[in-house]
């Protein structure tokens, strides 16, 4: 029972860092029918904001926090400069322009800080261990893992649910062109999305950092392959199912890892891209998702 509740746990650490990354995915999908494959990018720029801003001599909880300002400039500047010039453009075209954005910022950081792993080391309470009893336990990295996401969550439903802006955001993902029709400002709301889309990428990315203890300019490529494939589990388009998809994600990641026989473990990756194959074949739309173009 402790071996399930303790895996339970790391599921749902594992799923937060997903959850994250899906929410901007999810968003931008929605509104734009794109997929941004740089958003991966957007995870790996927040940390080395932070490890930039710390050899300067900041905090690391104040260079957390401006990395992800910067992060959310970063991704207004991606929306303004490659994406705004195209939009009506056929969706090849956005695509291969998301992973020529990709491979413009893995490169960029490569250029200014190398292409080597760098130690990354949060704050020392982060490096604590708390029991729970029973033999279980839990880090208090992950712990913040999962508290942090679940109020950046919070405020995200609370945002798109109760204020104008969030709700004009809804309608835009629901009908683009009828909400212009309507007067509402699409570049402002795509801007914001890619800001909320931003700004959570780098919190993901932050805390993943501190928790490996590492960061590299290529440390988003897994987890934007792994948060497309919660949002299509869950319905793209769908916020409410990529978070969905996030979690389920997680869990069945951690209890592979736990169960498969020594060895083949390695294979964890290929049973859950074989999932994603499952869920297209019988429920092409995901979990929660409709078979009609729907809104966040």
């Amino acid at each position: 029972m402790a071996f399930i509740a303790q895996q339970f746990i790391n599921g749902l650490m594992l799923g937060s860092i997903y959850a994250l990354m899906a929410i901007g995915l999810a968003l931008i999908f929605g509104i734009l029918r794109l997929i941004n494959f740089a958003h991966g990018e957007l995870l790996m720029v927040g940390p080395f904001f932070t490890f930039a801003l710390v050899k300067a001599g900041l905090p690391f909880g104040l260079a957390a926090v401006l990395a992800v300002v910067l992060t959310a400039g970063v991704g207004i500047l991606m929306e303004r400069l490659a994406y705004r010039p195209l939009r009506g453009a056929p969706d090849v075209t956005l695509l291969l322009t998301s992973l020529a954005v990709s491979i413009f910022l893995q490169n960029s950081v490569i250029l200014t800080y190398g292409g080597e792993t760098k130690p990354f080391k949060g704050p020392e309470f982060l490096d604590q261990r708390l029991q729970l009893g029973g033999g279980v336990g839990v880090s208090t990295i992950d712990l913040f893992i999962m508290v942090a996401a679940l109020v950046l969550l919070v405020l995200f439903t609370l945002f798109v649910t109760r204020t104008m802006l969030g709700v004009s955001m809804r309608a835009t993902a629901e009908n683009l062109l009828a909400a212009q029709l309507v007067g509402i400002n699409i570049n402002r709301v795509i801007t914001t999305a890619f800001v909320v889309g931003a700004g959570m990428a780098a919190v993901a990315g932050v805390l993943w950092g501190v928790r490996i203890g590492r960061i590299d300019p290529i440390m988003g490529f897994i987890p934007v392959l792994k948060a497309f494939v919660a949002t299509v589990i869950g319905g793209f388009g769908s916020i409410p199912g990529a978070v969905l998809g996030a979690y389920v994600l997680g869990f069945l990641e951690i209890f592979l890892a736990s169960w498969l026989p020594a060895g083949t473990t390695g294979y964890r990756d290929a049973i859950v891209f074989a999932l994603l194959i499952v869920v297209l074949l019988v429920r092409p739309q995901g979990i929660l998702g409709s078979s009609e173009r729907e809104g966040v």
